[in-house]
This record gives C-alpha cells, sequence and structure tokens, in this order.
C-alpha cells in the first residue's frame, strides 16, 4: 500500500508532540508551576489527537473506500475495529 498523503503532516505534529514532551519533563524536573505544565500536557493530549483523528479519517476515506468496493465485508469488519480508536 502506498504512503499516506496524510503522512507527512501526522509525522509533524508527532514530532512537535515528542519536543513538548521533551519540555514538560524538564519542567517538572525544574519544578516549574503545575499550571504551566498541565497547559503544555493539554497540548501535547490535542496533537496526538489530532494526529489520530488525521489518521484514521484519511483510512476511512481511501482504504475502506478502496476495501468496500473489493471485499465489503473485511471493509465493516475493519470498520467496526477502527471505531474504538474514534
Amino acid at each position: 500500500m502506498s504512503t499516506h498523503a496524510s503522512h507527512p503532516d501526522i509525522i509533524k505534529r508527532l514530532k512537535r508532540a515528542e519536543g513538548h514532551l521533551r519540555s514538560i519533563i524538564t519542567m517538572l524536573e525544574t519544578e516549574r508551576p503545575c499550571l504551566d505544565i498541565a497547559q503544555q500536557l493539554q497540548a501535547v493530549e490535542s496533537a496526538v489527537a489530532n494526529a489520530k483523528r488525521t489518521l484514521v479519517h484519511e483510512h476511512i476515506d481511501h482504504c475502506l473506500e478502496h476495501a468496500a468496493i473489493h471485499d465489503p465485508k473485511e471493509a465493516i469488519r475493519e470498520l467496526k475495529a477502527l471505531t474504538k480508536y474514534l
């Protein structure tokens, strides 16, 4: 299967989240205020959720659409399995 068009964007988002996670660890080690840390944690959580949503939506739009044409039963099984990540 070919690379999805959204993968480069997802990689950028996750690398940004990775950088935020490193900074959060530093914030904890240097005893920064909890409010600042919580704000950064929220940013990481949001970035990961957005990356996941983009990946799942693209998979539905492209992979499942293709599978539905060639193997509808398998497409339905995969969609059901995918719903646990929504």
